[in-house]
């Protein structure tokens, strides 16, 4: 029988812990594809973030630390300047890469390193209970803001590939989403795109991919994509930020 679909060599044959609905493990199985469709497996180091994909390490089959909270860019930093041939990717949700490490990734970018983000943002704290985060919209109910979030008290989203595109040192900076399969495929060109460009060693990377997180937004996984592509677009428009054109 012909084989027409397999799970990626980059990609460990391990059930996910994810919940039912959760797009964490598209993501994964896109960044495993893309270091197949490369070759960079035996290149590849990625770094754990701490947050609900705090476990990747048990679904990627190529090198992978662990980092503490929001750290991920700093050991990432570490390790490319050390091993400047090796492929450098961090992995991180919008709690760890937004809020404790906000000034992590800005000054990654600043400095242009020479490293991968693969950023997934959900709008919501996961792992934790579901907590307000950085990048919750403006009326979005959370535990922590029960009545809606209020720009006059929490002030607004962070749009995160906004902000470091305006940055020299950045050489690729995309938002992509997975909620249905034309933009799954968008956002596995954008991941590859990424890494390739990590290869000219132009400078800093990162594709900022909306994602659902069904549990915490006490949504139905089909109602969850819908919301996504309701709400969260609008405020986190799609599509390239930065592109240095030497590439």
């Amino acid at each position: 029988m012909k084989v027409v679909a397999k799970r990626p060599a980059s990609l460990k044959d391990n059930k996910f812990h994810y919940c039912p609905g959760c797009t964490h493990g598209i993501i994964h199985r896109l960044v495993a594809e893309c270091l197949d469709e490369l070759s960079l497996r035996e290149k590849a180091i990625g770094i754990c973030p701490v947050g609900c994909a705090v476990l990747a390490y048990d679904y990627f089959n190529c090198d992978m630390l662990e980092a503490a909270h929001g750290r991920a860019p700093a050991i990432a930093t570490g390790i490319k300047r050390l091993l400047p041939d090796k492929i450098v990717f961090t992995y991180q949700g919008d709690g760890d890469l937004a809020s404790i490490g906000m000034g992590e990734i800005v000054h990654a970018s600043l400095r242009g390193e020479k490293i991968t983000v693969i950023f997934v943002n959900n709008a919501i704290y996961g792992m934790t209970g579901g907590q307000m985060a950085p990048t919750t919209l403006l009326g979005q109910v959370t535990t922590t803001s029960p009545y809606g979030r209020k720009k006059e008290w929490e002030g607004y989203p962070a749009k995160m590939a906004e902000l470091l595109s305006q940055n020299e040192g950045s050489a690729y900076i995309c938002r992509t989403s997975v909620h249905n399969p034309a933009n799954v495929m968008k956002t596995k060109k954008a991941i590859k795109k990424a890494l390739q460009i990590q290869q000219t060693g132009l400078g800093f990377t990162m594709v900022e991919i909306l994602s659902t997180c069904p549990t915490n937004w006490g949504l139905g996984p089909i109602e969850a994509l819908d919301w996504l592509e309701k709400n969260m677009i609008p405020y986190y428009p799609l599509g390239e930020f930065k592109v240095k054109e030497a590439f």
